[in-house]
């Protein structure tokens, strides 16, 4: 299908608006965190690598960072198991109720994350009687992380078919064999954008994370919601903004070009 030059230009021209209303602000955080003010303000009065400096030396923010990457790889593993299993009970063998369940799994990403955090708030602290951790973080973490690797195995195991595990099958393979050598190595780029994925989702995660995180633990995004109107602490907030965005970024790029890779190879 061929577009007029009128259309095409329309369509060039919304993009373009589209484009630069979600990043200039981001590049605006990024100039931000050279800028000599201590405040978010605009434009820079100067340039300094001063706060750059400072965040890596604060303690505070080392600490958000690693507890980000606990949990962000704790609920990514957990995603990652229960996520494949699932996806495999659910394409390979029918049973009654298959429709609802894989409605059930897939609704946490859909729901609004302020209501999956008053629900685990209120299912831990009331329910269960746990007081809220680390750990608490990382099980709400990894109830949306699961979509994600549910979602990129699945569409996998449907592209697949199963006329290679059928013939590992007919050979006298075992269920556990053919796994191993027929199923997994065609699943792994499947698994590792998944796994990307639920990663980035979990570092940058907020909303959730306030509901489910006891105290005195602090991933990244709530150190940056908890210090960015602190004095003096702006510049250094987006520079953390800044290392959050590209911390995002790179897994979603990888997932990307993997799943883009299996695509034309296929």
């Amino acid at each position: 299908m061929r577009l007029g030059t009128a259309t095409r230009i329309a369509l060039g021209t919304v993009t373009a608006v589209i484009l630069a209303i979600v990043y200039i602000p981001l590049l605006v955080v990024l100039a931000n965190s050279f800028s000599t003010s201590t405040s978010l303000s605009w434009p820079p009065p100067g340039f300094t690598l001063e706060w750059w400096a400072r965040a890596f030396q604060s303690e505070g923010a080392l600490d958000a960072i690693s507890t980000s990457v606990v949990v962000a790889i704790v609920s990514t593993a957990v995603a990652l198991v229960l996520g494949t299993l699932i996806s495999l009970a659910l394409q390979r063998f029918s049973f009654f109720g298959r429709d609802a369940v894989s409605l059930l799994v897939i609704l946490p990403i859909a729901l609004p994350g302020i209501i999956t955090g008053i629900a685990l708030n209120n299912f831990f602290r009331t329910i269960l009687g746990v007081p809220l951790s680390i750990w608490t973080v990382v099980i709400a973490h990894a109830t949306f992380c699961i979509v994600t690797v549910f979602n990129n195995v699945i569409a996998r195991l449907r592209r697949m078919g199963i006329n290679l595990e059928e013939a590992s099958a007919d050979l006298g393979a075992g269920v556990w064999t053919t796994f191993r050598l027929v199923t997994f190595p065609q699943l792994r780029s499947a698994l590792l954008a998944g796994g990307l994925l639920a990663f980035a989702l979990s570092f940058d995660e907020i909303i959730v994370t306030t509901f489910t995180a006891g105290s005195g633990v602090t991933t990244l995004p709530i150190f940056i919601l908890n210090n960015m109107f602190r004095p003096n602490q702006a510049p250094i907030v987006a520079v953390i903004a800044v290392v959050l965005v590209v911390v995002s970024i790179v897994p979603i790029y990888l997932a990307q070009r993997l799943s883009g890779s299996e695509q034309t190879r296929r």
